[in-house]
């Protein structure tokens, strides 16, 4: 029975508040955050370690060609993003945000640990003619690695010419010329030790799916509806997973270089797995939140779902397989001719794409309000141009690694030299400097009402990526007698990166659980993901435009591949120029349909 005031007797103070002096918090936000802060940090130490290294392991370990290499690296990262469409679904309907990042936290750790297994260095071979030849890989005075061909007791050096011709050196002076398209190289791997690289693949992916949605649908259930602090969150959350990667980028590929690619991959597997201990021993400080539906027999349900899910990983590799044995386009045919000529990947994520954006929308027209509605329009015109922005800075793992590998003096102030694969974690450094100041900043003009609308922060971003291109071009104009830009330029491309990239990532992960209706938040951070899964596959198209003639992994000239690079970075910058600009035209609409979300 409840007491209640009467005239004689005055009323009790209400005590059914909580103190907000006396509940814990951490920088301001729910405690909660340091915990779910350092689960991404972990687990992005995995996959950024990894991914710094799989571009360059592709092309020097198996010696792919450019272009199998960033198209494995495309479909990789495209279904590592994929998969959060179906993997968020999951944990709203049957498990929980929990028990799927802990599940998905585990296949990624054992992919890693997989990709240890790479077996011996494949050996490159060259065909001239139609007869093929040996190719040996040796260092020259200055210690970089030259490639011959093994024509009897001779050894001819591989030199490539502006005009696709190849001529074979033989102390210096051609002593054989060889025709556009009469040299091929190629190289002797181990079928089995391909087979557990993509199987491997494969889990990571897998893996993904089931953490990556899940983890940023708990942050958001930190905060009410309104909460202004959000934001901030999200941009505090997302130093996090740039604070693991920037360790892990200078470590993996030093433990590469330094002990062989199986020291990097297993430091990548250790970090996942710290990453699923911090969510599987977490003391019950996260008891109701990412909890399962309430709902009969999701406990059973659960373990079909894991079934199924390690069901998925052969279907995957199978999908790599067709990708590797994709045809080239015909010479000629251009980018539609390109996108015509996609391997089933690249079918399934672009029918994926154009049908499910605009299904989802006629859904949310009839089960939702018209603001709703309206609400759901706006962050799907963003989620379209989300994709134009990753496309662009996801050539980071693929391009930039190999601009970075073959054309840019990796000496830092003539003291000591980087690896190729380090060069990644500039911007995972410029990020954990730059996240305080503007997740300040972003405070700061809210409070003064000036804080840029999110259409706008988007079109901020897709011009800032586009100067980053520009800034490396205009350096490509001092390269050196080597053909190589001084490693400061690829900073200033990554820093101006950098900053774009916080001006949409954590305001889209924000942006996405503010704006969807809330019984298919997970089903719409999936939508995000599955976005810059297509964008990733958008990169490995970008990156294979790039590609240039390699032998046993390295380029056969240095100036042609300059040239290549500067052509395509200098067409995906006036493209993304001019649609970061219709994108800050089109924010004055798409404010309105916001219906005041910021």
């Amino acid at each position: 029975m409840v007491d209640t005031p009467t005239a004689d007797s005055p009323a009790e103070p209400d005590i059914t508040h909580v103190n907000p002096a006396r509940e814990a918090t951490w920088f301001g936000h729910p405690r909660q955050l340091a915990r779910m802060f350092t689960t991404e940090m972990w687990e992005r130490f995995g996959y950024y370690g990894m991914r710094a290294l799989l571009t360059l392991y592709l092309t020097q370990h198996f010696m792919f060609g450019d272009r199998e290499a960033t198209g494995i690296y495309g479909g990789f990262t495209a279904l590592v993003y994929l998969t959060p469409l179906v993997g968020g679904y999951l944990a709203d309907q049957y498990l929980g945000s929990k028990r799927a990042v802990k599940f998905g936290a585990i296949i990624m750790s054992l992919g890693y640990a997989i990709l240890c297994f790479g077996g011996p260095t494949a050996t490159p071979h060259a065909t001239i003619d139609g007869q093929r030849y040996e190719v040996s890989i040796e260092k020259n005075a200055e210690g970089k690695e030259v490639r011959y061909v093994v024509d009897g007791a001779k050894k001819l050096e591989i030199k490539g010419n502006d005009d696709g011709s190849v001529d074979l050196l033989n102390a210096g002076t051609a002593e054989r010329k060889i025709a556009k398209g009469s040299f091929e190289s190629g190289a002797d791997r181990s079928p089995f030790y391909v087979m557990v690289m993509l199987v491997a693949l494969s889990m990571v992916s897998v893996g993904n799916g089931f953490f990556k949605p899940n983890i940023s649908t708990m942050v958001g259930e930190l905060y009410e509806q309104g909460d202004r602090r959000r934001d901030s969150g999200f941009t505090i959350f997302y130093m996090g997973i740039n604070l693991g990667s920037l360790f892990s980028q200078i470590l993996c590929p030093w433990l590469a270089v330094a002990y062989g690619w199986s020291w990097g991959f297993a430091l990548a597997a250790i970090g996942m797995m710290i990453s699923w201990a911090l969510i599987q021993f977490n003391g019950g400080k996260l008891d109701g939140y990412g909890e399962p539906p309430a709902k009969p027999g999701v406990n059973s349900q659960q373990w079909i779902i894991y079934a199924v899910a390690l069901c998925v990983v052969p279907l995957f590799y199978l999908l790599y397989v067709n990708l590797m044995h994709s045809a080239a386009p015909a010479e000629g045919s251009g980018f539609l001719g390109y996108v015509a000529s996609l391997p089933l990947m690249g079918k399934l994520l672009f029918g994926s794409f154009l049908l499910g954006v605009p299904a989802i929308l006629v859904w949310s027209f009839f089960a939702g309000s018209k603001t709703e509605f309206q609400m759901m329009l706006a962050a799907m015109v963003l989620i379209v141009f989300n994709v134009v922005f990753w496309t662009l800075f996801e050539q980071a793992g693929s391009s930039l690694t190999l601009f970075a590998d073959r054309n840019t003096n990796l000496s830092v102030f003539g003291l000591f030299s980087i690896t190729a694969g380090q060069t990644q974690f500039f911007n995972a450094a410029f990020i954990v400097l730059l996240a305080p100041f503007m997740s300040i900043m972003w405070g700061a003009l809210a409070r003064r009402g000036l804080e840029p609308s999110i259409p706008v922060k988007f079109g901020i971003a897709l011009i800032g990526v586009a100067a980053g291109f520009l800034l490396l071009v205009w350096g490509a104009q001092y390269a050196d007698t080597n053909f190589q830009v001084g490693i400061w330029w690829l900073a200033g491309l990554y820093f101006i990166h950098s900053f774009a990239e916080l001006c949409i990532s954590p305001v889209g992960l924000s942006m996405i659980t503010k704006l969807s209706i809330a019984r298919v938040v997970g089903l719409m951070m999936g939508v995000w993901f599955l976005s810059i899964s297509v964008a990733q596959y958008f990169a490995g198209v970008i990156a294979q435009f790039a590609s240039v003639d390699t032998v046993g992994g390295q380029v056969t000239n240095y100036a042609v591949s300059l040239k290549a690079y500067v052509d395509v970075f200098t067409t995906i910058s006036i493209a993304a120029i001019i649609l970061g600009a219709l994108l800050l035209l089109l924010s004055w609409p798409l404010k309105y349909w916001m219906h005041g979300v910021k």
